[in-house]
């Protein structure tokens, strides 16, 4: 299985979404492979210093341009194929949409973001003509954790909009623990903060079992 987190938009947290995934991933199975496609190189410094952790260890490899024909011979070795892509249209993400089985969005609440997803769908289209089994997939992250904060409530109903677009119920909120554990190459389900825990893995059960 392909699973590829890409956005038009840089920032949004792809990076600790696609890290947090093979870190759940590897603890189920020991055929996981994470593919760093964005040359700013965070999942591959993540992979580097979770080297130097007890934590179950995975292949990282970096892969930049066409990334096509590598995903097709790497879901040939590998249950899970988790791709952290470069931001905005580039041919890394283009190349992988038309090979991956499952396309994870982020999108942070704001409405700079909320634009961008017209966009990524227009995208999508294009490629589903080829990839007709593509499933696309929305998380919200750095969400507010202030109940007062309407900002979630209203970027859920801006996104419902989208009809070929399925937003997940788990969110990830806004938490230190985020940037903690992929500074030291772990996944929050590693770490000490129940919360975090809970969001990202009711996020890889909506997007495994849907």
């Amino acid at each position: 299985m392909i699973i590829l987190v890409g956005s038009k938009k840089g920032g949004v947290g792809k990076s600790t979404i696609a890290t947090n995934i093979a870190s759940i991933l590897i603890s189920r199975s020991n055929e996981v492979v994470l593919v760093d496609a964005d040359r700013q190189s965070t999942s591959s410094n993540w992979a580097d210093d979770r080297e130097n952790t007890s934590n179950p260890q995975l292949v990282c490899i970096q892969k930049y341009e066409n990334i096509k024909k590598t995903l097709q011979d790497l879901n040939n070795k590998y249950e899970y194929v988790v791709v952290d892509c470069h931001g905005g249209d580039a041919v890394e993400l283009r190349s992988g949409l038309l090979v991956a089985d499952i396309l994870i969005v982020p999108c942070q609440p704001s409405q700079p973001d909320i634009d961008t997803i017209p966009m990524m769908l227009d995208i999508v289209e294009r490629v589903i003509e080829i990839n007709e089994n593509l499933q696309i997939c929305c998380v919200i992250t750095r969400a507010s954790t202030n109940p007062n904060v309407t900002e979630l409530s209203d970027t859920r109903i801006a996104l419902k909009r989208y009809k070929n677009l399925r937003l997940l119920d788990s969110v990830l909120y806004e938490r230190k623990v985020y940037r903690d554990a992929i500074s030291i190459g772990y996944g929050v389900v590693e770490m000490d903060n129940g919360k975090a825990k809970d969001e990202v893995l009711a996020m890889i059960e909506e997007i495994l079992n849907g």
